[in-house]
């Protein structure tokens, strides 16, 4: 126990150093002017039975102050409850940028769904010559100057693809618990640092909120070449890196998703849609992710636990600063998230919940489940939707 507690500090100490530093808040727009002139804009939003949603979101999109020629494209993929009707309905009553409502019909095999209408929503905008596409979710809301703030980022930085984290929504006793260490996970696999550096090998993307250069999509094939991807949005960075795009990914300030998920079953399938497809599929992977779980997050407080209990002074110490350091980590995201600091100490709680959420998702793929999103069931392994 000494030397596990001992070796999970160790790991503990160069996650604090040694990881891009993940675990600070402070990655947010990067320094922008305003361009002399406002580049056209064209935002493409995929949408499917999202009108639970849409009233608090598509308003946002259509109010954005911006100088220039902008554009909102919602691509209906099948819905059911009338969202391409709502949608046009928000529009006459709220006014603000054009939106066009289309729908592509149903998928061809080997795209998912929200794939294929980014597919549509960008064929429509690149009738309008666009320099800029900006991919959102349905259950994005944006302030009024998200995208004025964008695209001077992206023309200031000369970023290829920038993207924001959107601020989930974390107000249910379960939202609170799982949804800020839900990003701070993400960010200790992808730290926001290494991102925006030109060639670095960390990459990846927010998919509720990311603009990107109309000539790097096409030069990319986006989304083309990565419609059989199980999490698009870090596949999209991925295309985009791969041919030599600049990328950047932070926090974003005021854009949010105004997603409920009141109750951990919605989170769970939030999380074990995707979580082994983010292990390739790979049973080896998954075995390393468990060891992994249980010996940064689970050993700390069970050194505490059981050197108390077996009188192992040196156990317990080491355990009690490795949970220390753990605890000290998550607490910027705890502020960014506007939740008590006690909630610090519980990550472990939350980690142990993340291991059976991936061990379940393993399972739902080998028992040959597939996964169900909003209707539409993905039985290849390959063509699951991502989050949005």
């Amino acid at each position: 126990m000494v030397w596990t507690a001992a070796v999970s500090l160790a790991v503990w100490c160069w996650l604090l150093l040694g990881q891009g530093f993940f675990w600070r808040t402070d990655v947010r727009l990067p320094p922008r002017r305003e361009p002399v002139e406002w580049p056209p804009v064209c935002v493409v939003v995929p949408a499917r039975d999202e009108a639970a949603v849409l009233p608090a979101s598509l308003p946002s999109l259509l109010a954005q102050d911006y100088p220039g020629r902008a554009e909102v494209f919602l691509v209906d993929d099948g819905s059911g409850d009338g969202t391409g009707e709502l949608a046009r309905e928000l529009s006459a009553r709220h006014g603000g940028l054009p939106l066009m409502v289309d729908s592509p019909g149903e998928p061809p095999e080997g795209w998912t769904g929200k794939l294929w209408a980014v597919r549509h929503g960008i064929a429509l905008a690149r009738a309008r010559e666009p320099e800029f596409l900006l991919l959102t979710d349905a259950d994005i809301a944006h302030a009024p100057d998200s995208l004025r703030s964008l695209v001077a980022a992206a023309r200031a930085g000369d970023f290829d693809l920038l993207s924001q984290m959107a601020r989930l929504r974390a107000e249910s006793p379960w939202e609170r618990l799982v949804v800020p260490a839900f990003v701070y996970f993400f960010a200790q696999l992808y730290p926001f640092r290494r991102i925006g550096r030109r060639g670095a090998r960390t990459t990846a993307a927010a998919g509720g909120c990311v603009l990107l250069r109309a000539d790097m999509a096409e030069r990319a094939r986006i989304p083309d070449a990565v419609r059989h991807a199980v999490i698009d949005d870090v596949a999209l960075a991925r295309a985009v890196r791969a041919n030599g795009g600049h990328l950047w990914l932070g926090l974003a300030d005021r854009v949010d998703s105004v997603r409920p998920y009141p109750g951990l079953g919605e989170l769970w399938r939030m999380v074990s849609r995707s979580a082994y497809a983010q292990l390739r599929h790979s049973p080896a992977l998954l075995l390393g992710t468990v060891m992994g779980l249980v010996l940064v997050y689970l050993v700390p407080p069970v050194a505490v636990v059981a050197g108390a209990a077996l009188g192992s002074a040196p156990a317990c110490a080491l355990g009690a600063v490795a949970w220390t350091v753990m605890a000290a980590t998550y607490v910027p995201m705890l502020r960014y998230y506007r939740q008590p600091l006690w909630l610090a100490p519980l990550l472990p709680c939350t980690a142990f919940l993340y291991l059976l959420m991936t061990l379940d998702s393993a399972g739902r793929h080998y028992r040959g489940r597939g996964a169900a999103w909003k209707g539409r069931t993905y039985t290849r392994p390959d063509a699951v939707p991502d989050e949005g």
